[in-house]
Order: structure tokens, then C-alpha cells, then sequence
């Protein structure tokens, strides 16, 4: 899995409407995040965006599946949907999936727990 250079900055600028989007290497590939919120998975030059409740039927009706993955010899997969190829095509289209799968992405980072701050240890005396 692989993002290449060229892909990822013609990404960055198409998704460049919706403000300062990043890209970071991460599982060979590589994620697009707004304002701290993954809303892209790109793998081998392919866009999988997030995808929940509220917009995964656009992905159904689309006939597009979930970004898979083997994991302890069998298949996994994780809550971003492949693109149809077509939006590479229609940059306007492409934003308004990729607000909603930023929103998807908004909507599953407020649901995860809080971290909390570690407690520091305190130092043994005569140590």
C-alpha cells in the first residue's frame, strides 16, 4: 500500500476548498485529515473516504465496498468506503463526499473516551 507523491498533492489540492487538509503516512499508505479529523485512507493511489451511519448508504448505492484488510489471516474491515472512480474526475462532487466523510470523521473522534493525563510518579527519596 502506497501513496505517491504526485497523488497525494493533487489530493491536497483538489480537497484544498475545504480548507488545511494534511497528509500523513500511516499503514504504507496514507491519511487525509481537517482540523485533526481522518477523513481519507488513500491505499496503492485509491480513495477510501469515512464513512458511518449517516453517509454510508451513498457508498451502497453506489455499489462501493469498505477498504479490507487481512488481520491474523483473516479479512478486516475498517470504516472507509472506496470512492467511485468517476469523483477523481468531478473535484466539486469529490468535495462535498469528502465534507461528509470529514463530518463522519468528526462524529467518531467525539465518540472515542477521553485520554487521560498519566500520573506522574513520584521520585523515591534518596534516589
Amino acid at each position: 500500500m502506497t501513496m505517491s507523491p504526485e497523488f497525494r498533492n493533487h489530493l491536497l489540492d483538489v480537497f484544498q476548498p475545504l480548507g488545511a487538509v494534511t497528509a500523513h503516512r500511516m499503514f504504507g499508505g496514507g491519511g487525509l485529515f481537517l482540523d485533526g479529523a481522518m477523513f481519507a485512507l488513500v491505499a496503492d493511489d485509491v480513495v477510501y473516504l469515512k464513512a458511518d451511519d449517516e453517509n454510508r448508504a451513498t457508498f451502497e448505492a453506489a455499489g462501493m465496498g469498505p477498504f479490507t484488510y487481512e488481520r491474523r489471516g483473516k479479512p478486516a474491515a475498517l470504516s472507509y468506503w472506496r470512492i467511485p472512480d468517476e469523483l477523481l474526475d468531478d473535484e466539486d462532487e469529490l468535495c462535498a463526499w469528502a465534507k461528509r466523510a470529514w463530518a463522519a470523521g468528526r462524529r467518531a473522534a467525539a465518540m472515542r473516551p477521553k485520554k487521560r493525563p498519566k500520573k506522574r510518579r513520584k521520585a523515591k527519596a534518596g534516589a
